[in-house]
């Protein structure tokens, strides 16, 4: 497909969005016309006022859609005084492109590559150019690998491929905004969504076709083996990028840490991950793509980029981060200006890591010690009470509540790997054992020394009455103080938690209430009467706070409160909670109550892990 029949498509597929608006505003002055024309009263009021609600959420989003702008440039402002080396490799390789070079280079925080221009009268005329490249890349990438990315991206400038994007953009926010607004039953909104399928199919599939086209530059300019290089190692980047977020970053950041380094600390895993890159890199890339894919599978593009003539190019397989000088200190630059850590406690990464794994460990153990402390009647508990508890031979008891499969006596022997947390964290708090960070492997604990330090056998004594004070003593002789590992969060809360289902306007003990049920409880929100506007409510509550937030502003019943669960009626669902005070909480919905997704049969999976759990 040509750019000028692309833009011929676009264009007239972005008009049709709106001249279909149109049509159905008329259609609507028509009907209403019709309606006082036949009825009076009452009767034509209602009717009125369903016709200009069903309609009135498309014109908000055409409207909305019409007043849109892409947002401001992202990323960290590169200019060629800074990276003079990677400013001339972009030149020259604009000038084999055939195309004008980008006016600013960005640095973003992704594992991938941009493009973008600013242009006018539908892409007649040109404006600024920016290229959006990832840091990741400059780390992990060679200087083919990286040239073949580049290239491929100026090939989105030679094929004119950016002179359009604004017109995609806005046709893409006309259909999202269009199609959020309007509920499932609204007709004029069917209209809407099966023209917004068809947007997206055509739309897609013109994208697909400009990546090809891209790759054919790609390999002209930088090279086949460059080409096929980058287009492999760019998911085995993608993948220990993800790795390196989930399993090193996430956790600390959610608990209120921050590593000083994010950046360094990524370069440092990718030297370090080398056996799991490997394999990573043996797997064969994938073929299949699907129609409402943007991009072609990595295999399908492999292969097309091999049935290109290869051409002749002197491989360079330095570091791409020689392209730019002082890359640790660009790297915090850019973190400085893509990352908001609010009030979290910035750490160097080994006490990040040692920070982070006490403080998970610490959660865990409070769930422990609130259980203990309901059972025993107190205000707060550690681990010194659960020593306690195991001395009166009543272990059993508290440990069913996480064993509820297991018979008492299995439950108490059972607790010794929980036991083993508890201990390890007196041990941390006691300051003789702490989290040892790795790249190369999970953290580990270990003594003051650098030993590895492991308290299993300890653990297994102080689970059992008539061994429970040798346990404790061994502690004492190590400088393990039992009194050290106490609860920090006496009250269950919603840290760290999800949202998996919301139902609006329920009824809670009575009240007026929207559902918000998450993955540590139940939030009950205070909502207005008879409201029918329930969905676009959660959706607006759920998009301005974080579940944490509303499970602080708001009722919040942790799933270890409750002590049993009784369904009264399946639809619409009604249920009632026991809690561990004795209280009982009666939830019913309505008939004409709203829920995002299938939050209803979430609510009932839920009753039926707790009914299990509690029986």
């Amino acid at each position: 497909m040509s750019t000028a029949l692309r833009a011929a498509v676009s264009v007239a597929m972005l008009v049709g969005f709106y001249v279909l608006g149109l049509l159905q505003l008329a259609v609507v002055g028509f009907l209403l016309y019709e309606i006082w024309t036949h009825l009076s009263g009452l009767a034509a009021g209602k009717l009125s006022w369903v016709l200009l609600a069903a309609v009135g959420a498309v014109v908000a989003g055409l409207w909305k859609a019409i007043r849109s702008r892409p947002s401001e440039p992202e990323g960290l402002l590169i200019g060629p005084e800074q990276a003079p080396v990677l400013w001339q490799t972009v030149r020259e390789m604009a000038s084999e492109a055939g195309t004008r070079a980008p006016d600013e280079i960005r640095l973003v925080p992704e594992v991938n590559a941009a493009v973008s221009e600013d242009t006018r009268l539908l892409g007649l005329l040109g404006g600024t150019r920016r290229l959006y490249l990832g840091m990741p890349l400059l780390q992990t990438f060679t200087v083919d690998q990286l040239r073949s990315v580049l290239a491929h991206e100026l090939g989105h400038y030679s094929g004119s491929h950016t002179r359009l994007a604004a017109v995609a953009y806005r046709g893409r926010v006309a259909m999202y905004e269009t199609l959020s607004r309007v509920g499932k039953w609204n007709v004029f909104g069917w209209v809407f969504k099966g023209y917004g399928r068809l947007y997206l199919l055509v739309s897609n599939a013109v994208t697909r076709q400009q990546e090809l086209e891209a790759d054919q530059v790609s390999v002209r300019v930088a090279g086949l083996d460059a080409a096929v290089g980058a287009m492999r190692e760019m998911p085995v980047v993608d993948a220990a990028w993800d790795f390196y977020f989930g399993r090193y970053v996430a956790h600390g950041w959610e608990l209120g840490f921050a590593p000083d380094d994010i950046f360094g600390g990524f370069g440092q895993l990718y030297a370090a991950r080398t056996e799991e890159l490997a394999r990573l890199r043996d797997q064969e890339p994938d073929t299949e793509t699907s129609r409402w894919d943007t991009h072609p599978a990595p295999g399908v593009r492999i292969e097309a980029m091999r049935a290109l003539p290869a051409g002749q190019h002197t491989p360079d397989r330095r570091p791409a981060a020689v392209l730019l000088p002082q890359l640790d200190g660009t790297g915090l630059a850019l973190q400085a200006a893509v990352f908001a850590f609010g009030d979290r406690t910035l750490l160097p990464w080994a006490e990040f890591t040692a920070a982070s794994i006490t403080a998970i460990q610490q959660r865990r153990a409070d769930r422990i010690f609130r259980s203990a402390a309901r059972r025993l009647g107190v205000q707060e508990a550690g681990l010194a009470e659960i020593f306690d508890i195991v001395a009166t031979g009543k272990l059993g008891e508290l440990a069913a509540e996480f064993f509820p499969d297991a018979t008492r006596k299995e439950a108490a022997v059972a607790f010794a790997d929980p036991m083993d947390d508890l201990i390890t964290l007196a041990a941390v708090r006691s300051g003789v054992a702490t989290f040892q960070h790795s790249w190369s492997a999970p953290a580990r604990l270990v003594d003051t020394n650098g030993e590895p330090a492991d308290y299993a056998e300890i653990a297994k004594l102080a689970v059992a009455p008539e061994t429970v004070e040798e346990a404790r003593q061994r502690l004492a002789a190590i400088g393990i103080h039992v009194d050290a590992a106490r609860v920090v969060e006496a009250r269950a809360n919603a840290s760290g938690a999800d949202v998996v289902g919301a139902m609006a306007n329920v009824k809670v003990d009575d009240q007026d209430a929207d559902l918000i049920l998450l993955n540590r409880g139940f939030v009950f929100v205070p909502a207005p009467k008879g409201s029918s506007e329930g969905e676009k409510r959660l959706k607006e509550m759920l998009s301005r706070n974080d579940p944490a937030t509303l499970a602080n502003l708001y009722r919040f019943v942790p799933y270890e409160e409750i002590t049993g669960a009784r369904m009264l009626k399946a639809v619409p669902i009604s249920f009632e909670l026991d809690l561990h005070d004795g209280a009982t909480v009666a939830v019913k919905a309505r008939w004409t109550g709203e829920e995002i997704g299938d939050s209803r049969d979430t609510v009932e999976a839920v009753l039926k892990q707790i009914q299990e759990r509690t029986e």
